[in-house]
Formats: structure tokens, sequence, C-alpha cells
């Protein structure tokens, strides 16, 4: 079950810290490697995380940066959580890379807000409906049935961070009405999964809206994933047909923070969404 405790957001902060320490004594990138002996793409990767270095790695860094006792402690030690393995590498065959940096970074994360115009997030999701989002992929891409499995079985898992008794993640979610109507799997599925809608927005550390079909729509976008951390600058997650990316930019992130506000100021509140879902329920999938 997930964990508090990232090491995918721990590499990222050693990355960072790394970097950093190297800003202060300016040098480039080309001064480390002349001096370490090493190639500067191989500091390049340690400082963006694209490599895990080892602990002889960060010891040389840190001498050369002239690190003092407290803060060299503090980089072995983040280098030391770094290096452990989380939950989601199990599946991490069976999954794209994007999005098993994703499943890393979330377990860290205080807080979450996400915009969905086509379909139910992987957080929210029971598992007949997932299986059904799952297999219609399998009209461009060729899922073999362990991997089918296994990436239904990360999805299930990965829902410990919402359902938690201690210390859940904060979920604030905006679904376009589309959602309740859009068909996967047959109406025993999207009923299932509509009242499983219903039952976790009532819990709460999960703020769930519904913005209408006949509002104006305030935000013209595909859908997002803004993740809030302690200490960590924010990170918006963005998902196409056969990629993801994450923006990490301030400003753009921050742009993603005011379209949020201008989904949710245009959605129905809570309670006049979970109504909505009930009366789709009633009405469409019965």
């Amino acid at each position: 079950m997930p964990e508090r405790g990232s090491p995918t957001l721990r590499r990222l902060r050693l990355g960072q810290e790394l970097r950093r320490w190297r800003e202060r004594r300016d040098l480039s990138g080309e001064d480390v490697a002349t001096r370490l002996k090493w190639s500067a793409s191989k500091v390049s990767r340690i400082e963006n995380a694209k490599t895990m270095p080892r602990k002889s790695d960060v010891e040389a860094l840190t001498q050369l940066y002239e690190v003092g006792d407290v803060h060299r402690r503090e980089l072995l030690e983040l280098h030391r959580d770094a290096t452990r393995k989380g939950w989601w590498e199990d599946y991490s065959d069976s999954l794209p890379q994007e999005y098993t940096t994703l499943l890393g970074l979330e377990v860290e994360a205080v807080s979450a807000r996400s915009w969905e115009p086509q379909l139910v997030p992987g957080l929210l999701q029971t598992e007949e409906y997932a299986r059904e989002v799952i297999r219609a992929t399998q009209a461009i891409t060729r899922i073999p049935p362990g991997e089918f499995r296994s990436r239904v079985e990360a999805r299930m898992a990965r829902q410990d961070l919402i359902l938690r008794n201690t210390d859940p993640l904060t979920l604030w979610m905006v679904l376009d009405e589309s959602v309740l109507l859009r068909r996967f799997g047959g109406a025993s599925v999207m009923s299932g999964q509509l009242e499983r809608l219903v039952e976790l927005s009532r819990r709460p550390n999960i703020r769930l809206q519904i913005l209408p079909l006949n509002s104006e729509h305030p935000v013209n976008t595909g859908s997002f994933f803004h993740l809030k951390f302690p200490e960590f600058h924010d990170v918006v997650y963005l998902e196409s047909l056969h990629s993801a990316r994450f923006v990490e930019d301030e400003e753009m992130v921050f742009g993603y923070e005011i379209a949020f506000g201008h989904l949710q100021a245009e959605a129905f509140g809570a309670d006049a969404s979970r109504e909505l879902i009930e009366k789709t329920i009633e009405e469409r999938w019965r």
C-alpha cells in the first residue's frame, strides 16, 4: 500500500539541492565534469533526476562544493531515501514511465486539484470502470493480459492515498457533466461508478464538483492534475494520447491554478453536484 515518503520526490529534491550548491560555487556543469573527470551529461542527469547517483558521486560533489557537515548529512540522507523502492515500482514494467513518476510524486503531495472533461479520474474509479477504460485503449495500444491486470491493480492501489484514515490526500476535482453520460461498459458499470462518486464526495478530504453542460465553458483545455507539496514546488501533470509530461515552470503552473479557479467557480457546488450525479444514475443508468 502507498506510504508517505516518496523516493521519486527525494530524487528530484536531491538533484535540485545539488544544482543549487553548484550554482552557489559559481560552477558550470562542464566545470564539475572536468574536475571530477565525468561527462557533462552525467552532471545534468543527476541534477534533473534522470539517473540515480551512487553515494560516492554525492560525496564527491559535496566535497567539490565544500558543503558543511550538517548539509552534507542532509544530502546523504536524501540520497539514502531516494534509493528506497516505492510500491509503484512493482508495476513499472507495465506502466508508462511518466505515469510511474506521477505515482511517486503524488504519494508526498498534500493536496491535488484536477479537471477532467472526458472520464472519471483514476483516483475515483471503481475496478469495473477502470477495466473498461483500459480496455477501451486496446483499439490503439496492444496491452498483454498480464500488463492489463497490473494496470488495474496499480490504479486500485493508488486510491489508498485518498482513503487512508491518517493524513489522506486532499482532493478537489471538477468533472464535466459529459463524464457522467459517456459510457464505459454496461449500465451496471456506469451506475456503480456514479454511486462511487456519490460515496466519495461525502468524504471530508474530497470536494467533487460537476460543470453542467448548459453552463458557459470557462476554460477550453484538456484534463490536468495539479499537485501541491510541502517541501517542493507545485507540479502539473498533463496526459495526451501516447505520452504525458510534467509542467514545473512557476508561471505556467500558476496559470493552471487560475484556470481551475474559473472552473470551480462555474461548476455546481458540492451538494448540487451530488444531486446531479444521483439524478443521472436514476434517469440514465438504471
